[in-house]
Parts: C-alpha cells; structure tokens; sequence
C-alpha cells in the first residue's frame, strides 16, 4: 500500500482530520483490543502525530512522537496504528520508519524508547528496537519496553 505521509501538531490538523485520527485509534484499540481506556490523553497535544493517507485519501495508518520527559527519558513513538485494511501490505514497516526518520531529524543522536504490546515484539526487533524491561501488564493487555538508538 503507497501511502502519502503528513506530519503535524494537534493544533494544525483541522477538526475533521483529529476525528479520523481518533476514529482510527478508537477502532483499533478499544473496540478490537476490546479494552476501554483514555486513548486521547495529555501527551496528544505535546506531540508530532504522522498520518499515512492512501491513494483515496482515507486515513490507514498513524502514530505520534512524544517528546522526551513526557513518557520516557527520551523521545517515544507511540500510538502506532494501522486500519485492519492496511494490515499485511507493509503499511505499518512504511509508517514506522517514517517515524524513525523524523526521530532521526528532530532528535539526532538520541534513542526512541516504546512501551509496545508484546505480540507485536518481533516486528519491533525487526526495526532496530531491543526490550529494555520484563513484560508487563497495561491496560490489560502485555506490553514489554523497548529501546532503538539510531546508526552512526
């Protein structure tokens, strides 16, 4: 799936294009992780969000970088997500490396550390992320801690 990427602060996507995001997110981690919690939180308004749009134009695939200090003591990409449509076409790898290469201009020379759901670990590892702590519970789903450090 060729997608098209934006990157932008919360303040400058229009109302509609927060709601795809929020509709995408909704979706994917409360309705088919089937686990109720905040998704929408205070760290939405600190950071970069990325938005992967198809052909169409239709929203597939999203994800925000956090600052540091605000989730870890370093910059974390979090709230990695894909449309079930998406899934499968390489959308997720595209998604997350334009988020490493963004890391990599905003914060050079410094690490990305994640709080990834454990099924998805090996995809992780696959991206240069290595665990950094014993799997725990959120939300009630497992989660282990990762850490990528960019290449010299």
């Amino acid at each position: 799936m060729n997608l098209s990427w934006q990157w932008s602060r919360l303040e400058e996507l229009s109302a509609l294009q927060w709601h795809e995001v929020g509709v995408l997110r909704q979706t994917v981690f409360v309705v088919e992780q089937a686990c109720p919690y905040p998704d929408l939180d205070q760290l939405d308004p600190v950071s970069l969000h990325l938005l992967g749009r198809d052909e169409a134009g239709q929203l597939q695939a999203c994800l925000r970088l956090v600052p540091a200090g605000m989730k870890f003591d370093a910059p974390s990409i979090g709230r990695v997500v894909t449309s079930a449509q998406a899934r499968g076409t390489g959308a997720g790898k595209a998604l997350m490396l334009e988020g490493l290469a963004e890391h990599r201009r905003r914060y050079p020379g410094q690490p990305n550390r994640i709080a990834g759901q454990l099924y998805l670990r090996g995809f992780y590892e696959s991206l240069g992320f290595v665990p950094f702590s014993d799997i725990y519970l959120e939300d009630d789903i497992e989660h282990i801690n990762m850490a990528w450090m960019p290449a010299h």
